[in-house]
């Protein structure tokens, strides 16, 4: 199990909120108390919180589903970029395209048509097309990988979504909560918990604490990943065992049967 301690969280400033003046009281139960004119979370209730979502985070990894990270914002483009790679997952971290949920085969449709352009300029197709039909395609290409380039790998509606910043990220979770995804998302001391399945009370702002959050997801993911595939040798070493390796007591007992008949 990914282990979350509370030197990390401390280190990594998670416990720092926003301004007293802007919060919701929805995640009071979460508030420590306040300095300096800012909410402290209570990191108590963070650490509970982020195991809980990240032996979830882990089991829906174990069974073959994907977490799609999301964190549009930009502080979190590039850590969530990297981690979202470093565990083979599918990610967002530029636009979030409506209907990306809701709609999923049309958006489906046009990472396909990403994958063609790219497979396009790998095989020697593209050279082959005149220089006005190569500009053209340029700018479709360009447009294409900077919005669904996370997405290339993501063939069918996620086992979840991870979100940094469940305020800015608000259409991404209204779209997972229609289509009943379930919801990991790092909640700062301005948002809203209500609906999110894993809420984790924490600082949704600061980069190492971005990177925090990021991180021990990837690392949950790479877990359930490697629980799966340890699962699967194991049965099919089972269905290599072969009839003479089977126990004494049940080839004895074979044997007997067929005496008797």
């Amino acid at each position: 199990m990914v282990s979350v301690t509370m030197k990390e969280l401390l280190e990594a400033g998670v416990h720092f909120g926003h301004q007293t003046r802007r919060w919701n009281p929805k995640m009071k139960e979460y508030i420590f108390g306040q300095r300096n004119g800012i909410y402290i979370i209570d990191l108590q209730k963070t650490i509970k919180s982020f195991k809980e979502a990240l032996q979830f985070v882990k089991t829906v990894a174990e069974n073959g589903r994907q977490i799609l990270f999301v964190g549009t914002k930009k502080q979190a483009q590039d850590i969530i970029r990297d981690y979202a790679l470093k565990s083979e997952s599918s990610y967002v971290n530029q636009r979030w395209l409506g209907g990306l949920l809701t709609n999923f085969r049309v958006i489906r449709n046009s990472v396909e048509k990403l994958v063609e352009m790219e497979e396009m300029r790998q095989d020697g197709r593209w050279e082959l097309l005149s220089k006005k039909e190569q500009s053209r395609k340029e700018k479709v290409y360009r447009k294409l990988q900077k919005n669904l380039g996370g997405l290339v790998n993501l063939t069918e509606l996620p086992g979840a979504v991870f979100v940094i910043d469940s305020s800015k990220e608000e259409i991404a979770i209204a779209e997972a909560r229609k289509m009943k995804i379930p919801i990991v998302a790092v909640v700062d001391t301005n948002g809203d918990p209500e609906g999110i399945d894993y809420p984790i009370p924490g600082n949704d702002d600061a980069v190492r604490a971005i990177e925090l959050f990021a991180s021990k997801v990837a690392e949950a993911i790479i877990e359930g990943k490697k629980a799966r595939l340890a699962q699967g040798m194991m049965e099919e070493k089972k269905e290599e065992v072969p009839a003479e390796a089977q126990p004494a007591e049940a080839v004895s007992q074979t044997d007997s049967g067929d005496r008797n008949e």
